[in-house]
């Protein structure tokens, strides 16, 4: 590694309004994955925003152990390759353990570190180690920020910040944070908008999970005893609006072309059918936003002949 950005990062952080992420939960079969990243990408072609397709090879962290988890790494990777030559579009997917990094990188510009690891320095290490972009997701036990007030003054301590680095010590600056809900007691998650200000601090690009975060972990009954996760899937455009008009850099979000049929996470994967309407309302709330433009705060007096 050169330890300098890549082309690609770059290109990323110059998106404008912002860079998507977006594909099927996990890979179902090449002829899905195909008719998916082909139709996703007409409409991100169409509104000129930069895409990136998603999809799984593995859910190593499904609720139950006789849940589906997808081909494995081998016959997953073969997928996303046809459908990255094929369509011409960059890939990302996630990595659960340090030995899929080098093989995974092989195929993938990103490599994803999921939020039940995001501080596993080991995962972190190895990714880093391969020179692709590292996008990690904020774990949902995280707290963005720590503030510690000592005698008027206080310093914010990010744990996302601290992930970045451990990329950074490795030599690869190719790092982004990704907010995609805390929880909230149980079986429920919460996105706190001011993470996304608050993750700025790790000095990189910022992207929120618009879809995950509504998931609810554990949180549906199942016929015949035992539970799965459940989603609150109408309520993400209210987070995916919230984010883009606080600002952001990247987008995350899982798409499906029949959500109640999908054997992953389909209460928290957006339709098909309403991908277009909603990026098209996201670009226009993204372009007369000004979150991510600092704001200067004067505390100076107001006096009676003061005027707006």
């Amino acid at each position: 590694m050169s330890g300098q950005e890549s082309k690609f990062y770059q290109k990323l952080k110059a998106a404008d309004p912002f860079f998507l992420m977006a594909g099927p939960n996990v890979i179902q079969s090449q002829d899905h994955i195909f008719k998916m990243c082909r139709q996703i990408k007409s409409v991100t072609d169409s509104l000129g925003v930069e895409f990136i397709f998603k999809s799984s090879f593995d859910k190593a962290n499904r609720t139950n152990m006789t849940s589906f988890r997808g081909p494995g790494m081998e016959e997953g990777l073969k997928v996303l390759e046809a459908v990255k030559t094929a369509f011409d579009v960059p890939i990302v997917t996630d990595v659960h353990d340090a030995s899929q990094c080098e093989a995974v990188a092989r195929v993938a510009d990103i490599i994803q570190i999921p939020a039940f690891l995001c501080r596993q320095t080991d995962l972190l290490v190895a990714a880093a180690k391969t020179g692709k972009v590292i996008n990690i997701k904020k774990g949902q036990f995280c707290a963005a920020s720590v503030r510690i007030d000592v005698f008027s003054t206080f310093s914010i301590c990010l744990v996302m910040r601290n992930s970045a680095d451990k990329c950074r010590a490795v030599g690869n600056p190719n790092v982004m944070v990704c907010e995609r809900g805390t929880m909230f007691g149980y079986s429920d998650l919460v996105v706190d908008p001011r993470n996304l200000v608050w993750m700025r601090d790790a000095n990189c690009p910022v992207v929120a999970d618009i879809t995950h975060s509504l998931q609810q972990p554990a949180g549906k009954a199942l016929e015949g005893g035992g539970v799965a996760s459940g989603g609150l899937r109408d309520l993400i455009p209210c987070v995916a609006r919230t984010c883009v008009a606080v600002g952001l850099d990247g987008i995350f979000m899982e798409v499906h072309d029949d959500p109640n049929t999908s054997p992953v996470d389909g209460p928290t994967q957006w339709p098909l059918r309403n991908f277009k309407p909603l990026l098209e309302e996201l670009l226009a709330i993204a372009k007369v936003s000004k979150g991510k433009e600092p704001v200067e705060i004067d505390l100076t007096p107001a006096g009676d002949d003061w005027s707006p």
